[in-house]
């Protein structure tokens, strides 16, 4: 094998160029291949669990070894799914590693721990990324093979990712309600009527997210509630960023955001795609 300057290389008789190698199909993905990325770094650097992966209750054993697994699970994926021979398989693998984590560490919690809210809270910011993820591993299965395109790579898992996207956005707005006062202390002193903007925003989670689960205006619907998790990190999470003035907690909410953001628009540009002969799917 020899490598060329022009950053082609030679395998036998076939060239493949290393620009060739890498496919981005969306701003959504680049922003999901980054933040996937990001999050591995951090956690092989901080040796403990990055945001997605968090919290992780004290009886889950071996937690050494599963933190640097989650570390290279976050690392490989998100290198291998901007990578056009590895990202159906990249993205089956972090798909099924959501899921394992939103069955086991995040579904059970919902019938017995307290307050609901924030449970369903931590098991939604797990499901977006289940739905991301879901979305992805859809859209790289029907490109290899549109006839058979695998396991709920089909219209079937096309709904339950949404639907689990849908599902996420109830918690989240009701916690603006129950938790009002932690909510507007975030807001910018700039922006009026912090009260008000509470409510409307949180409402406009739970409207986005039922509107996703039944299908009506689901389009906008998941394009806005991207859209106003995006604003929630550019103006709430990256000045105090900057200040460099922040905890540890606020510090992981940021990244939080940044990689829910990121979600939510893989899932919201799965509504832009339309049946063609390339064996994309969607949904209206």
């Amino acid at each position: 094998m020899a490598q060329h300057l022009d950053g082609r290389v030679l395998s036998g008789d076939a060239s493949v160029s290393v620009r060739d190698s890498i496919r981005i199909v969306s701003p959504g993905h680049l922003a999901f291949t980054v933040t996937l990325i990001a999050l591995g770094i951090t956690g092989f650097v901080t040796r403990d669990f990055s945001q997605m992966w968090q919290p992780v209750p004290k009886w889950v054993p071996g937690r050494t070894a599963l933190v640097f697994l989650c570390a290279m699970i976050s690392l490989g994926t998100g290198i291998g799914i901007a990578a056009r021979r590895w990202a159906l398989a990249a993205s089956r693998v972090l798909l099924v590693a959501l899921l394992i984590w939103l069955v086991v560490l995040r579904l059970p919690n919902l019938f017995y721990e307290h307050p609901v809210v924030l449970v369903g809270w931590t098991f939604g910011s797990t499901a977006v990324m289940v739905a991301a993820a879901w979305v992805l591993y859809i859209r790289f299965a029907h490109e290899r093979d549109s006839a058979h395109p695998g396991f709920l790579a089909d219209a079937t898992g096309l709904r339950i990712a949404r639907t689990l996207y849908g599902l996420s956005m109830i918690p989240f707005g009701l916690a603006h309600f129950m938790y009002l006062d932690a909510t507007t202390v975030l807001i910018p002193d700039w922006l009026p009527a912090h009260v008000a903007l509470a409510y409307f925003t949180g409402a406009a989670f739970i409207v986005a997210g039922l509107a996703v689960c039944v299908g009506v205006l689901a389009y906008p619907a998941a394009a806005l509630s991207a859209l106003q998790m995006g604003l929630f990190t550019l103006i709430v999470w990256v000045p105090r960023m900057l200040t460099g003035n922040v905890t540890e907690f606020q510090r992981g909410e940021f990244v939080s955001s940044c990689a829910l953001t990121a979600g939510a628009w893989v899932v919201a540009e799965s509504y832009r795609e339309r049946r063609s002969s390339a064996g994309r799917i969607a949904i209206a």
